[in-house]
């Protein structure tokens, strides 16, 4: 192929790719004065909050009680400046292009009020400590559980990303969990509502839906799924969004790996589900869902079958 033939090629395939009429919504026209969220940025503040949150485990390790004061200064400082950059970002990502950009100062003030729930979010994230510590055998302290366990670093974004999400944050709380799904394969979504005491043990592959509700004292296992059955669709064939569709569990719950329970039911307070069952009907307070025992073969008398 000559020259001229390829920049002619490559022409065509620049004409393309720059067709606006084309893009069917891959392409965000860029406006002076509202910045994208940046990844980067949000992995920052993530690492900030953890700091924050669990101080000598993340962030700077040489930490003692007379300079604790100074770094939590800094490190609210920084993150107060980063989060309000970031909250802006996602405020103008919603908006249209003829709308006026969103003003600095309610991303501040949102930037500040989630700042001040700081201290929430580090008790209830003891109270995972503590569920994944007592839970687990294996552990041999509560620091192996904040440093090592992806269930701490999954939590403690979902918890992150649902208060944003509760202040109305748009994109942000979504990006913070997505970023947890790919560091731990824990994929929770920023609305799903989650008590305390709350674990995960081993965690890979779970999966909890945006309505599920889920209540204090309850353990999941690897593999578990919360998921939605099924989902109306509106007259023209689109989903209907915004409907209760993932499941709600109440206190106490475990459900092992590979169970997967689908649909708006109600597990019932205490609640035992085992393995790989597949679970789309509420269950009553206290009950245990459980595989059929296999019977051994030397076990089946031809009466089951029918005399043959």
């Amino acid at each position: 192929m000559s020259v001229k033939d390829l920049t002619h090629q490559l022409g065509t395939v620049i004409v393309e790719l720059s067709d606006v009429n084309s893009q069917g919504g891959m392409f965000h026209e860029h406006r002076d004065g509202a910045p994208l969220p940046s990844g980067p940025a949000l992995q920052e503040i993530v690492d900030l909050c953890r700091a924050l949150i669990f101080p000598g485990f993340y962030g700077n390790s040489n930490l003692n009680s007379k300079t604790l004061e100074f770094h939590v200064g800094v490190n609210v400082e920084r993150l107060f400046q980063l989060l309000s950059e970031q909250v802006m970002a996602g405020l103008c990502f919603i908006q249209g292009k003829d709308e006026p950009i969103c003003p600095m100062e309610k991303a501040q003030q949102i930037a500040a009020e989630f700042i001040s729930k700081l201290p929430a979010l580090r008790h209830i994230l003891s109270t995972d400590v503590e569920a994944a510590y007592n839970g687990d055998p294996a552990a041999t302290s509560r620091g192996e559980i904040i440093s090592c366990y992806p269930v701490i670093k999954a939590i403690s974004n979902y918890r992150i990303a649902h208060e944003l999400f509760l202040q109305g944050v748009p994109l942000i709380p979504r990006i913070i969990t997505e970023m947890a799904h790919s560091e731990t394969g824990i994929d929770i979504h920023p609305e799903a509502q989650i008590g305390h005491h709350f674990t995960i043990d081993h965690g890979t592959g779970v999966v909890i839906g945006a309505t599920c509700i889920i209540g204090n004292y309850v353990k999941l296992y690897q593999g578990v799924t919360l998921g939605a059955k099924s989902f109306p669709l509106d007259e023209n064939g689109n989903p209907i969004k915004g409907i209760p569709r993932h499941p709600i569990l109440e206190d106490n719950v475990i459900v092992y790996s590979n169970a997967t329970i689908l649909g708006r039911i109600t597990i019932g307070k205490g609640t035992i589900i085992g393995g790989n069952l597949w679970v789309t009907e509420s269950t009553d307070p206290g009950e245990h869902l459980v595989q059929a025992k296999r019977r051994r073969s030397y076990d089946i008398r031809p009466e089951d079958f029918g005399g043959l």
